[in-house]
């Protein structure tokens, strides 16, 4: 989880404020105003396919930065992230079904009463670790699991609920074309929402419990209250992914938010890279991609001279479920740092070669 800066000879930090800026050269600089005027274009060159697995990126990518914030910045664990996302997704469809609240406030709003949601869960949970707070949180799933079946005035039950489609002054985003920039605008504030935070007072404090809690205690740093804290961060930026999910969908059912959703979260922020802003945008983009790249091999297998040597048949269906544990396993032994930590050295090596170091 350790940045490699990689700053231009003579460019020398003189401030305070200098060094924590999100932009450590120019060239940085440039490279996102660039990639942010492409995607504008994306949805006047890119079909209704391709537009849709964007925008699934762009409201994971959000809901999977609150858990690497609880993950990977602050130490803890959570298996049950998946439950949140749903609380959020079903909040915003409730404030504007019922309170007739308008979507464009309905998102933020559903954010704010999932982190009071997560605070709840977190309080307790603040004061354990390891295993016993993974329980904990697992705990936090299935209870939120069963509060979403059976409260019909909430969620409508197993028959789920529909979601008004985003709307601006009666201008209506029901298309991926026009969808796609309310998506983007919400990717683009989160995470710069998020890249401030850890160049804070609190976003320290935060590391600190992570890296060694004891010495964060004897700092004078509130271990109880930042561990907490982090749970509300989390939860409030998975309830905004999942609204956006559900205005996305216009419908929200309880299925979609079970434990296998939990853990591909954990995917995305470990193949990004635990600890990583731009590494939970890479690994959501790889897990979500990954099963569409496994349908389009079983596409083209299927039929084949190997479908008939090996006799896969109808197993080929599998393939895109076992995927998705392969590549977190391979992962874990052969690129634990993720995405993020690869870029740096594919960085580090253009800018020193042909030097070694």
């Amino acid at each position: 989880m350790a940045t490699q800066s990689l700053i231009p000879a003579g460019d020398f930090r003189t401030s305070y404020a200098a060094d924590t800026t999100l932009f450590p050269t120019a060239g940085s600089r440039y490279a996102v105003w660039a990639g942010l005027a492409l995607l504008c274009l994306a949805p006047l060159i890119l079909d209704r396919y391709w537009l849709s697995l964007l925008i699934q990126i762009g409201y994971f990518a959000v809901a999977a930065l609150g858990l690497n914030i609880l993950v990977g910045f602050t130490g803890q664990i959570s298996i049950g992230h998946a439950a949140f996302f749903g609380f959020g997704a079903f909040a915003s469809a409730w404030l504007s079904n019922n309170l007739a609240i308008p979507v464009f406030f309905a998102i933020p709003l559903s954010g704010i009463v999932t982190t009071a949601v997560g605070l709840v869960f977190g309080l307790p949970a603040a004061r354990l670790k390891g295993l016993y707070l993974a329980i904990a949180t697992l705990a936090a799933q299935y209870i939120l699991q069963d509060f979403f079946a059976r409260a019909n005035w909430f969620t409508g039950g197993v028959a789920g609920t529909p979601a008004e489609a985003f709307s601006i002054l009666g201008f209506a985003f029901d298309t991926d074309q026009r969808y796609f920039y309310v998506v983007l605008a919400y990717l683009v504030l989160t995470f710069v929402l998020a890249s401030n935070l850890m160049h804070s007072r609190d976003g320290r404090a935060l590391v600190a419990v992570r890296d060694h809690y004891l010495s964060a205690e004897m700092m004078g740093i509130n271990l109880t209250r930042y561990r907490t804290l982090s749970f509300g961060l989390s939860a409030f930026f998975a309830g905004v992914g999942g609204a956006l999910y559900a205005h996305y969908l216009q419908f929200v059912s309880v299925e979609g938010f079970g434990i296998l959703l939990s853990i591909q979260f954990l995917g995305m922020i470990i193949i990004g890279g635990l600890g990583s802003i731009m590494g939970t945008l890479m690994g959501t983009a790889f897990m979500v991609l990954v099963p569409e790249a496994m349908g389009w091999i079983t596409d083209a297998v299927r039929g084949s001279a190997l479908d008939r040597a090996l006799a896969l048949k109808d197993n080929l269906s599998f393939l895109r479920e076992m995927a998705i544990g392969l590549v977190i396993v391979l992962f874990l032994i052969f690129e634990p740092d993720g995405l993020a930590h690869r870029w740096r050295q594919i960085k580090a090596y253009w800018k020193l070669y042909p030097f070694s170091h």
